[in-house]
């Protein structure tokens, strides 16, 4: 039951919920289990969230969006990720990494260009920060951009780039002044088309396997100057900002596999019985039941006020980094508790892949690593909270 009497919904907001929820029942639960087992990308299924609007939700409509709010793309994902979490987070990437990134720094011109065509379905958007030797440090890039009259030229190799072997744009962070660190980083926006943009191993991953990862290699790949996103030097400011929309992203997903798993443990501690009664009756099912609700809703609080601090920041110009942290942090450590407690509660079967809980284990364990792991959110958090920079 994703709602609270503090945060009522619209028609709207339940509309969208409830079209997500049954889009997700009737065409996602039934391919979840075999796009896991081969880990192949669900091209088919993706292309029809982008014709329901799931690709774009909080996209002006003249960009191919559905002119939606903040709240309404979390309650969407939401219900995505109780099915598959792999989806949801392509949807996320879509939405929060790759269009509102360009949606707040873009020129209207590159707003038309890379955002229409993947808020609208047609295409798939990603973004890449992560090097092989750089992840939460950006300062340590190695990647190069460097300015050549109408031109630049990307040369460097990115890595866990969420739906890199399938996207046609790309939002890249590389140096263009290394002396000067973090202030030396630049956006662009690249065609995956353009010579010397390659795609590189795929990874073998623990968990949202048919969510297609990848590196991306760039051998002197030009692109035009005006693919550059803002100034020369904006990217970490960008990257950091469309990170706080992210975490609210993966908060949702986190939320969503905590409910699923939640629901397959409840539904279980009233079915199995042992002793001549459902384990539920004993306290030792019974309070794991009482901590995983409680820590689930916790977690939708948390995460639906960091989407309403990001609409307040739309019309303040503000950050709710510490929000967006403080949802993340909690939802993704809630999801890796839930999920965890459901193995523990199905026992054999909670291990055995014919049924889905081992599933949701898997796929919690990344919502704590990945758009910043749990440790950076609580540096974040701390040095909010200590007025530290």
């Amino acid at each position: 039951m994703n709602e609270l009497a503090i945060f009522p919904l619209s028609d709207e907001h339940k509309m969208i919920r409830d079209a997500a929820r049954d889009f997700a029942q009737k065409e996602i639960a039934p391919i979840a289990a075999e796009f896991d087992e081969s880990g192949e990308f669900p091209l088919k299924t993706v292309q029809k969230m982008g014709e329901l609007g799931f690709m774009g939700i909080e996209m002006p409509e003249q960009y191919g969006g559905a002119g939606m709010d903040t709240l309404a793309y979390v309650l969407a994902l939401e219900e995505i990720c109780k099915v598959d979490a792999a989806h949801g987070v392509v949807m996320s990437v879509n939405n929060s990494l790759y269009c509102h990134g360009i949606l707040k720094f873009g020129t209207e011109e590159q707003k038309q260009k890379f955002i229409t065509p993947i808020a609208s379905g047609k295409s798939i958007g990603a973004y890449s920060l992560t090097e092989p030797m750089s992840g939460s440090d950006a300062g340590t890039m190695r990647s190069r951009a460097v300015c050549e009259g109408n031109e630049y030229v990307l040369n460097g190799r990115k890595s866990w780039v969420t739906s890199g072997p399938v996207a046609d744009f790309v939002v890249v962070f590389m140096m263009t002044d290394p002396s000067k660190k973090q202030k030396g980083i630049s956006a662009f926006v690249v065609e995956a088309n353009r010579p010397g943009f390659i795609r590189g191993k795929k990874e073998p991953k623990l968990g949202i396997r048919a969510s297609a990862t990848s590196e991306l290699i760039f051998e002197n790949c030009r692109i035009p100057a005006e693919n550059r996103l803002g100034q020369e030097g904006d990217g970490f400011k960008i990257a950091m900002t469309v990170l706080d929309a992210g975490r609210i992203g993966i908060a949702s997903q986190a939320l969503g596999i905590a409910e699923v798993a939640y629901e397959a443990s409840r539904q279980y501690a009233t079915q199995r019985e042992a002793f001549g009664q459902p384990i539920g009756a004993f306290q030792g099912t019974g309070f794991k039941i009482a901590d995983m609700k409680t820590r689930i809703e916790a977690a939708r609080l948390l995460t639906y006020n960091a989407a309403l601090a990001k609409e307040k920041s739309k019309q303040s110009g503000g950050r709710y980094s510490l929000e967006a942290s403080m949802a993340k942090l909690f939802s993704s450590e809630t999801a890796m508790y839930v999920a965890h407690q459901a193995v523990q509660i199905h026992a054999g079967m909670g291990y055995s892949k014919e049924l889905p809980i081992e599933r949701y284990f898997r796929d919690a364990k990344i919502t704590e690593i990945y758009e910043g792991t749990s440790e950076i959110q609580r540096m974040v958090i701390s040095r909010a909270e200590l007025g530290l920079k």
